[in-house]
C-alpha cells in the first residue's frame, strides 16, 4: 500500500498502530526499518518520525543502537493501569448518568441489545466491538475532554492485551452482566451507582486477565 504525502509520518504511524493492535507483530519483536520502508513505500525520515510517535504512546520500546521493538505488556503494567482506568471510566459513568437524555438512553438500549445478542451467540470479536462502542458512548456523554484524553492514552497500552480477557472461562457472561449493571444505573440516573458499577467492570477485566495468565502457565507446566 502506498501512503499519501500529506502528514506522511502520521499516516505511517496510524498504519503501524493498527498492525500492532491486529497482532501482526509479536510482543517484543524487532521492527526492521528497511523492511518497513519498503512495505509502506516511504523513506526513513517519515518512518522514524512515525516510530517516535508510537514510542511516545508506549506501543514501541526504543533501545539505543539497536532500534525499536514492540512493547510487551507485563503483569505489573496491568496491575498499575487497571485501577487508574477504572477510576477514570467510573467518573465518566458518573457524569454520563447526569447528562444522558432519553434519546441517549434509547441509543444505549440498542447497543446493549446488540451486546446481548453477541454474548449469547459467543461472537467474541463482535462483542468486543460493541463493548468498545458502549464505552465510547459513555465517555462522550461524560463530556469531559481531559478524562477522554487520559483514557485514550491508557487504552492504547491496554489494547495490546485487553480483548484476551473475554476468552477466560465464564468471562463473556460476566462481562455482559456487568454492562447491564452499569446501564441500569445510567437509566436510573444513579451517578454513584454508575461509577461503582463501571469501576467493578474494569477491575474484573483485570481479574479475568490474571486468571487467563494463570491458566496458560498451568498448561505450559503440565
Amino acid at each position: 500500500m502506498r501512503l499519501i504525502q500529506n502528514s506522511l509520518h502520521q499516516e505511517a504511524a496510524a498504519t503501524l498502530r493498527e498492525q500492532i493492535f491486529s497482532g501482526l507483530y509479536a510482543p517484543g519483536s524487532f521492527l526492521d526499518e528497511l523492511a518497513l520502508c519498503q512495505r509502506l513505500q516511504i523513506s526513513r525520515t517519515p518512518l522514524r518520525e512515525a516510530l517516535k510517535v508510537l514510542t511516545a504512546e508506549g506501543l514501541l520500546r526504543h533501545e539505543p543502537r539497536r532500534g525499536c521493538f514492540i512493547s510487551e505488556v507485563t503483569e505489573k503494567d496491568l496491575d498499575d493501569i487497571f485501577p487508574v482506568i477504572a477510576l477514570l471510566e467510573g467518573r465518566c459513568a458518573f457524569e454520563a448518568a447526569r447528562n444522558a437524555t432519553d434519546a441517549d438512553l434509547a441509543a444505549l438500549t440498542m447497543l446493549h441489545e446488540r451486546l446481548n445478542g453477541h454474548a449469547r451467540a459467543g461472537r467474541i470479536n463482535d462483542y468486543y466491538d460493541t463493548n468498545f462502542a458502549i464505552h465510547e458512548a459513555i465517555i462522550t456523554l461524560a463530556d469531559n475532554r481531559w478524562l477522554a484524553m487520559a483514557i485514550s492514552d491508557l487504552r492504547k497500552i491496554l489494547k495490546l492485551a485487553r480483548s484476551q480477557q473475554l476468552h477466560a472461562p465464564g468471562r463473556l457472561a460476566q462481562s455482559l452482566s456487568e454492562h447491564m449493571a452499569v446501564f441500569a444505573a445510567l437509566k436510573a440516573r444513579d451517578s454513584e451507582g454508575a461509577d461503582a458499577a463501571m469501576r467493578t467492570h474494569l477491575i474484573r477485566q483485570r481479574e479475568a486477565l490474571r486468571e487467563l495468565a494463570r491458566n496458560q502457565r498451568s498448561k505450559v507446566l503440565a
